[in-house]
């Protein structure tokens, strides 16, 4: 063992001292301790293995759920001169044995990758023949069924056990209840570990519920009033773009990042608000986890979250410099009914399980009893077609079949466009003539492909769509035509999922074997959304005190800045309408100092300051550049 924890975290990070629970987290897995670490997101998580893994001799493996988060992870350690590799998706097989062989021979100290690598026989065996020091789960609520972000291939972590019994484990996260905190040992084989958990209290951090109307003009308010770094969180890809584009448009500097950009995309935004270039980002939820970006200020949900976890996980990637940061959540009344209905009503019950297994297996025509053990190519908007299945509420059914291993379903979009040309170079040419409409089209497709009459060959219809200046289904719709008309061989194949069928097919008998756990996971669903609507709704209790109420900590901590708190100060509501009044009229003809406004009022200092501040996220009043309140225009 080399050097001490402390020398370690000084030398590699720069800090002189640990963190709450760090140090005693990191001394039992140095003993050989088994550890479930509950820490607060932007509490030091990866610290708490990162340095046992510096000092035990061995690699340390570490299973995390995002490739983004483990590039993030590895890339950090490179720079600070530790031997780290990431084994992640799109790796050829002989680039995996390379790769794999490095962490037996090459002495490095970190082996990053992602719960499905352990579903693969090559990497189980090599992992047998290391040294492992020490097994990291982070993120590992995503192993329990009743948590956020539930991932399947997380129960394969287990195998890591079983392959070295003797290797500690640690288990991360920042979002668990006490239910999901058992599950997480039972499910690791983890039969007395030391448990540590940190207050997730985040005294930095205000939280505030605000009721708008119009949550853009209030978007434009929150983040006109300065440059500070901020993220807005929505739940779709559509959502992304549109609010990126309207801030853009009102001066306001922004990018998007979601799971439909490209990789060079992604870095782009990612980059450049890193970096200060701007100022927010509008993301969808994924984003931000294992990100270093210490100074956000603000982040905003524009949408109801799915439960109090992942807004929780959300919120608390702002302010983790320590310094004061809002979590504002913007509420309208049609978000309740709208959160119902996004979460609750497509949650599949046990009938349309059995009835969506059904119709599965007649889709690939699977006979009653038998055991199919090839894979599929699945067009999902096809199937829901087929069968006049509500697309949302089937894949949350295929999802099901897939936690409870009736299926395995990967998803992995893919299309393959082809055309051979099968009439004669003269009848293509009387057929453009007879079709000006489609002449454009197939002579750029002709300019732009050779050997199109000699065998089949493989296009892009953006590409061309892009050269003809026409939109993509219209040259779909073209080549369509062509093809009933006898000019060409069209094939435009989509995939966008495999399926794998793991049992042989017994139809309602497959399905009862986990029909309550169906029942259970949607009583859980049911309470989550429940949860957040009486988060919002709570108008009497701290911000702040409901959230860590909800976590298990007993408190009766009043944070005294959270919308809850500036409403039920010693002064009464009527008091503060008459203040807020004042106010407004002091600075209507004159922008005016906070002092000089403290010194005006006759009232209590931090009362003013409240008022002022809940005035601004109302979006009444506003700061001007030489620190003055006036009203907004």
């Amino acid at each position: 063992m080399k050097n001490s924890p402390t020398e370690i975290l000084s030398r590699y990070w720069g800090h002189k001292a640990f963190r709450g629970s760090q140090e005693e987290i990191i001394s039992a897995v140095l003993g050989g301790r088994d550890v479930l670490a509950l820490l607060p997101t932007g509490g030091g998580k990866s610290v708490c293995y990162q340095i046992p893994g510096m000092m035990l001799e061995g690699i340390c493996v570490v299973v995390s759920p995002l490739v983004a988060l483990i590039r993030d992870q590895v890339g950090s350690l490179r720079a600070k001169g530790i031997k780290a590799v990431a084994l992640t998706g799109g790796i050829s097989y002989e680039e995996t044995i390379t790769l794999l062989d490095n962490c037996l021979y090459g002495g490095y100290q970190f082996l990053y990758l992602s719960p499905e690598r352990l579903r693969q026989e090559l990497v189980r065996e090599r992992i047998s023949e290391m040294n492992p020091s020490l097994f990291a789960i982070d993120e590992a609520h995503c192993i329990s069924q009743w948590g956020i972000d539930f991932r399947p291939a997380y129960l394969e972590c287990s195998v890591l056990r079983e392959l070295h019994p003797e290797v500690p484990f640690i288990a991360l996260t920042a979002t668990a209840t006490s239910t999901v905190a058992k599950d997480i040992t039972e499910n690791l084989k983890m039969p007395s570990p030391l448990v540590v958990r940190d207050s997730f209290e985040r005294e930095n951090l205000v939280y505030s519920v605000l009721k708008q109307e119009n949550k853009n003009q209030q978007l434009i308010r929150l983040f006109k009033k300065d440059s500070q770094s901020g993220i807005v969180y929505v739940r779709s890809r559509r959502k992304t773009e549109e609010l990126y584009h309207f801030l853009a448009d009102h001066g306001i500097s922004a990018r998007a990042f979601h799971g439909g950009m490209t990789r060079n995309e992604k870095e782009d935004s990612l980059k450049a608000w890193k970096e200060d270039k701007i100022s927010v980002m509008v993301a969808t939820s994924a984003f931000g986890m294992g990100i270093d970006k210490a100074d956000v200020r603000k982040v905003i949900h524009y949408e109801l979250p799915e439960s109090i976890e992942s807004y929780f996980q959300e919120a608390g990637r702002a302010g983790r410099d320590g310094q004061r940061a809002y979590a504002i959540l913007l509420v309208n009344p049609e978000d309740e009914s709208r959160l119902k209905k996004q979460f609750i009503s497509v949650l599949p019950d046990v009938s349309f399980v059995k009835l969506l297994y059904n119709k599965l297996n007649n889709y690939f025509q699977i006979a009653y009893g038998s055991e199919e053990t090839s894979d599929f190519p699945f067009n999902f908007n096809h199937f829901c077609d087929t069968y006049g299945l509500i697309s949302s509420l089937t894949y949350n059914g295929l999802r099901l079949l897939d936690q409870n291993s009736v299926i395995s379903l990967s998803q992995q979009f893919s299309q393959k466009t082809s055309v051979q040309f099968t009439a004669s170079k003269a009848a293509i040419f009387n057929y453009l003539d007879a079709n000006p409409k489609d002449m454009n089209i197939l002579q750029t497709l002709l300019r732009t492909y050779g050997g199109v009459f000699e065998f089949e060959t493989k296009i892009s219809p953006v590409l061309v769509a892009k050269k003809a200046g026409v939109r993509e289904d219209q040259v779909i719709a073209s080549l369509k035509k062509a093809e009933m008309d006898g000019m060409l061989e069209f094939n435009n194949e989509q995939q966008d999922m495999r399926i794998t069928f793991l049992v042989p097919r017994e139809d309602d008998r497959t399905i009862n074997t986990f029909s309550n756990k169906i029942k259970d996971l949607n009583k859980v669903k049911i309470m989550n959304v429940q949860a957040v609507l009486d988060y919002v709704r709570n108008g009497s209790q701290c911000r702040s005190g409901q959230l860590l109420s909800y976590f298990g900590e007993q408190t009766n901590i009043k944070c005294g800045a959270c919308d809850v708190c500036r409403r039920a100060s010693s002064v009464t509501g009527k008091e503060l309408k008459a203040l807020d009044r004042d106010i407004l009229k002091m600075i209507q003809d004159k922008a005016l100092s906070p002092q000089n406004l403290i010194n005006s009022l006759g009232q209590d200092k931090e009362i003013i300051l409240n008022e002022l501040r809940y005035l601004m996220e109302e979006g009444k009043i506003e700061l001007t550049s030489n620190n003055k309140y006036t009203l907004t225009k």
